[in-house]
């Protein structure tokens, strides 16, 4: 199975949406993730097919992550990764991007040059705001696109601009024909009546991806069209079902990570967000850590029966398992 290895960041950002009624700040927060977003970007961006989620993961620029991107035409190309922007036009109504950043380009990225996929990401609660949510999308990628130019000019290089993806997340109000359903939008050469092609480079710059989800139990089978993407998002965007923890973990993987097990005795409810692959792991390096600061038996006890949500025997036979043998 093609895994990223989870964060305590991403793990923190679980653990806050657990109960989330509707898409709210808390929630939004959880696609900042790289893991997340390694998740989405591997299914919907042309140009990911065939890399695993760890690669696009490492493609993602962290630096360039943001929601304080504002949606404006104004001079852009001067931005450091990460700087707020600051620029607005005359009249003009102030809107960010949830999410914008940047990812590396690996069709046309080479050793000496880095071309760049520039994405947005929008989640939204409804997919029926009171006007096609489809136009806006396209509005965001064409702002996108020319904030990647000062103010034209006769030396204006138009060679520069770089691929564009707006990528909207639709929760509910979906008409029910088009619930757990993916549509793409870009542009493509539907004419031309010479011989002569077109490298496809030079006006392949906007794809819109629109996802629509829906109902919070998503009953698609394994070989459907968009399957993992689907199932990923619908146990994500909604409150966490009994079964959050075994899809999610299909994708991101916290068991292997040394450094979020050492702080296991530090995050409040973990016996909610350990995967069973690395319980046991988990179980083991709170005793031992406990036992290094002299926590009473007892009181491991306790801990293990709140976090793991063992029964008081379960605890005493790990505790006698991993204390006693070290």
């Amino acid at each position: 199975m093609d895994k990223v290895k989870g964060s305590m960041e991403v793990l923190s950002s679980m653990q806050l949406t657990e109960d989330m009624a509707g898409l709210d700040v808390q929630s939004k927060s959880l696609l900042h993730n790289r893991e997340v977003l390694a998740v989405i970007l591997g299914e919907v961006v042309t140009e990911y097919k065939g890399y695993s989620r760890k690669e696009i993961m490492d493609f993602i620029d962290p630096d360039s992550i943001t929601n304080n991107k504002e949606v404006s035409s104004g001079r852009t190309n001067t931005m450091i990764p990460g700087d707020r922007t600051e620029y607005t036009q005359l009249n003009e109504k102030t809107s960010n991007f949830d999410l914008a950043f940047r990812a590396k380009n690996p069709v046309l990225s080479s050793n000496d040059v880095l071309v760049s996929i520039h994405v947005n990401l929008e989640s939204q609660k409804t997919y029926r705001p009171g006007y096609p949510i489809e136009k806006r999308g396209i509005y965001y990628l064409a702002r996108s696109l020319s904030s990647q130019l000062s103010l034209v000019t006769e030396e204006t290089d138009y060679g520069q601009l770089e691929k564009c993806y707006s990528i909207w997340i639709c929760r509910d109000d979906i008409p029910k024909k088009a619930q757990n359903s993916i549509s793409v939008y870009e542009v493509t050469n539907t004419k031309d009546t010479s011989n002569c092609k077109i490298t496809k480079e030079f006006y392949d710059l906007m794809t819109l991806v629109i996802i629509k989800l829906g109902d919070k139990v998503y009953n698609g089978s394994r070989g459907d069209e968009e399957y993992e993407l689907l199932r990923f998002l619908n146990a994500i965007m909604y409150p966490h079902e009994s079964d959050f923890l075994d899809t999610v973990s299909e994708y991101i993987d916290f068991s292997s990570n040394e450094a979020l097990w050492k702080e296991v005795t530090h995050v409040t409810g973990l016996g909610e967000c350990v995967f069973r692959d690395g319980l046991e792991e988990g179980i083991r390096a709170m005793i031992l850590e406990n036992l290094e600061e002299k926590v009473p038996v007892d009181r491991i006890l306790v801990k293990l029966q709140k976090y793991f949500n063992l029964t008081l025997e379960n605890a005493e036979l790990y505790y006698r398992r991993f204390a006693l043998n070290e």
